[in-house]
């Protein structure tokens, strides 16, 4: 069941008791678990947060913390699976769902007692009506009255007509509904950000603050800089959060000398495609950043030349774009941006900036949102064996807290490597062409001697390779049909078990996010008894053996042609 009133119907319930807080790993999930952190610290509220990275944990945690709590919170996980036949709760367990994940699953939209949806109406959800999916059982079998003997032959007939009526009526409704349901289920696509939802519940608690709008900023842009909304939906997005930095940003000019300098200042501006430029050198962001590497042909002698061209074009010295940011020279600084823009319409770079926003607080932290969705991802997924996946998962919390600068820079640093190793393999499949056009889609397997391996062994990671492989491909292609192609990335996962991970992604062509390979993956599972592992929330990344590798693939490729 959806929730109209956000504070009534979801907040005010939970304050006093003891709350399950079931957090995902993707960095606007740990927003949005940010923000209700400081709204139950507010209220005293006792909660436990336990993050996951998939169905079976989901699974596991419930079982672990069942008894102790009547309410449970899930952030974006649940929403897209039947969350009461796949945990079996007790009847008094009550589930509230802020999950970007669609579609939603229907069960937990049609129950009123037990699933609350806390996902704005305003979404479009396409949700079918009720009286096509659910139907009370009704007896068809009247055979009494066909052998009742004693009855008018007239009256027998006409009972048997009646029941082969029904009978028909019921087979044709069984089969619309499964047509209702392929259509319904047949995309993955994401919805309003869960960290916006969360702000929404503070604003309308007026316990709104910059940090909190901060989080629900970096929640946003999560989606967007991963491809998971379409740009139209993120500006729109984008615009009503631009309404609450102005009114919470808002100060006349008398007031400047009494604010103090750590306060946190938010504003709009125009953000560069550009990766981390902030806290790398220019020379280092171009070469690393999708966008303007895939135009230059980054890979290539010619495209380097290119590159250079263009810094010479804006009359920036080598010197200069190849040191830190913040050593250039202060002029330069300043007009790099103007510099930067009048001359990306000469070299084809049209779609160099997006509307984002702006933090700053102290005279040396300045931070983007982009930049620190990069440096949560970095920590949550480290490959480094220092800590588990939960103690990076909480370090990249604590990461989002502004009294936590040092852990954002680490931050920083790791996402740096994670660019830099995503640019080399790109790199290196451009140049060994491994990128196969496999006839409906494009496909690539990193192999399992590969020295990076590791960063690939992460969802979001991957899905970031996958992106720009594909962006590559389309680059260097000849073929116009390769923009109409869908992408496949596939790396090992588990050198132990022989698993692999496997990621499938739209069209570069299609603006739409609408992801067709959940379906697709299930389907050539089921035709080649393919052992897969349907764990993770977002349904077109998938766990399979290695060795069942090529038939599946051969299996999609039937499916798709």
């Amino acid at each position: 069941m959806f929730v109209t009133d956000i504070r009534k119907e979801f907040y005010d319930k939970v304050v006093h008791e003891r709350v399950l807080v079931l957090v995902a790993f993707d960095v606007d999930a740990l927003c949005a678990c940010k923000i209700l952190q400081y709204l139950f610290q507010c209220d005293h509220v006792q909660y436990t947060i336990v993050p996951i990275t998939g169905r079976q944990e989901l699974e596991n945690a419930f079982l672990e913390h069942s008894e102790q709590v009547k309410y449970v919170v899930m952030i974006n996980c649940g929403g897209n699976i039947n969350i009461l036949e796949t945990l079996q709760p007790a009847e008094h367990v009550i589930f509230f769902i802020a999950d970007s994940h669609r579609p939603v699953d229907l069960v937990n939209v049609y129950n009123d007692d037990q699933v609350k949806l806390l996902m704005p109406t305003t979404d479009d959800f396409d949700i079918p009506a009720y009286d096509d999916l659910f139907k009370d059982d009704e007896s068809d079998d009247d055979s009494g009255n066909e052998s009742d003997s004693s009855a008018p032959s007239g009256k027998r007939r006409r009972l048997d007509e009646e029941v082969l009526e029904r009978r028909r009526e019921r087979r044709l409704w069984e089969e619309k509904r499964k047509q209702i349901l392929l259509d319904y289920e047949e995309f993955s696509t994401y919805g309003t950000s869960s960290a916006m939802i969360m702000f929404d519940l503070a604003w309308k608690m007026s316990k709104d603050s910059n940090d909190l709008l901060w989080w629900g900023i970096v929640g946003l842009t999560d989606q967007y800089i991963n491809n998971r909304v379409e740009r139209g939906k993120y500006m729109t997005d984008v615009g009503d959060l631009h309404k609450h930095t102005l009114r919470l940003n808002h100060r006349n000019e008398d007031d400047d000398n009494t604010v103090s300098v750590d306060c946190m200042r938010i504003y709009f501006d125009e953000e560069l495609k550009l990766a981390l430029y902030r806290h790398w050198s220019l020379f280092e962001s171009l070469k690393h950043s999708s966008y303007p590497a895939c135009k230059f042909k980054m890979w290539t002698v010619k495209g380097q030349q290119k590159m250079h061209e263009f810094l010479a074009d804006m009359g920036l010295p080598l010197v200069q774009v190849k040191q830190k940011f913040t050593s250039m020279d202060m002029g330069l600084k300043e007009s790099f941006k103007g510099l930067f823009t009048a001359s990306c319409e000469k070299y084809g770079l049209d779609d160099i900036s997006f509307g984002s926003f702006i933090a700053q607080y102290g005279y040396k932290n300045k931070l983007c949102a982009a930049d620190v969705v990069y440096a949560v991802n970095g920590l949550m997924e480290c490959v480094e064996a220092e800590k588990s996946p939960t103690g990076y998962f909480l370090e990249a919390l604590d990461c989002l807290s502004r009294q936590n600068v040092k852990k954002l820079l680490r931050g920083l640093d790791l996402a740096k490597r994670q660019l830099t190793t995503i640019m080399q393999t790109v790199h290196s499949f451009i140049d060994m062409k491994q990128i196969i056009s496999a006839g409906p889609f494009l496909y690539a397997y990193i192999p399992e001697g590969h020295p990076d391996v590791k960063f690939f062994s992460r969802p979001n990671c991957l899905g970031m390779l996958a992106y720009f492989m594909q962006e590559a491909y389309v680059a260097t292609s000849r073929s116009r049909r390769s923009t109409l192609l869908p992408m496949v990335v596939a790396a090992p996962l588990n050198a132990e078990t022989g698993s692999a991970l496997v990621i499938g992604i739209p069209p570069k062509a299609e603006e739409s996010t609408k992801n067709f390979f959940g379906r697709a993956f299930e389907q050539a599972a089921i035709q080649t008894n393919s052992r897969t592992l349907h764990d993770n929330f977002d349904t077109s990344i998938i766990e399979m053996k290695s060795e069942d590798r090529s038939k599946f693939f051969d299996a999609l490729i039937s499916l798709l042609s």
